[in-house]
């Protein structure tokens, strides 16, 4: 299957593309309006409805994940192509290793070139998100809020885009 992290069409775009040549069916999380996505999906690649889910309960990077997971090991998912702009792999790919892997899902990056909207993250980001996917592996939960309220600003958790 090809799992898409929202964020910007592009990546959409990129999985329409790869979806409508594989045969694949995709999940978007948290993607664009789902007039477009259907548009997108339907009408222009001319998938049928049922080989694409819109799932919008994500807020962030880590929850794109942690809303769908359990969701995908259910429908016996065992590899996912994970495409989101290459800007941004590195995190997910780290966060989605966690998650998925702890429900023993494998990913395989599909980078989508951002060129000069590219925004390199740095590590404190990576690795923070890194450590909440860690978190909510053991605890089934993102610790995110409790961190920010009990932990000293420099070492609660970055923002997420």
């Amino acid at each position: 299957m090809i799992l898409v992290l929202g964020g910007d069409v592009a990546r959409e775009q990129r999985a329409a593309d790869l979806a409508a040549r594989q045969g694949l069916p995709v999940v978007v999380s948290g993607g664009s309006n789902p007039e477009y996505a259907h548009w997108l999906f339907e009408q222009r690649q001319g998938l049928p409805s049922h080989q694409v889910q819109l799932d919008y309960r994500a807020r962030d990077t880590l929850s794109n994940f942690t809303s769908l997971v359990d969701d995908l090991r259910r429908a016996r998912i065992r590899h996912a192509l994970l495409v989101t702009s290459s800007d941004h792999m590195d995190r997910a790919l780290l966060v989605g290793r966690i998650v998925a892997g702890s429900r023993g899902i494998h990913l395989t990056p599909v980078a989508v070139p951002c060129a000069a909207r590219c925004q390199p993250e740095g590590r404190r980001k990576i690795w923070g998100d890194g450590a909440r996917a860690a978190l909510w592996v053991v605890s089934g939960r993102d610790l995110r809020g409790w961190a920010a309220a009990h932990l000293p600003p420099w070492l609660a958790p970055a923002g997420d885009g």
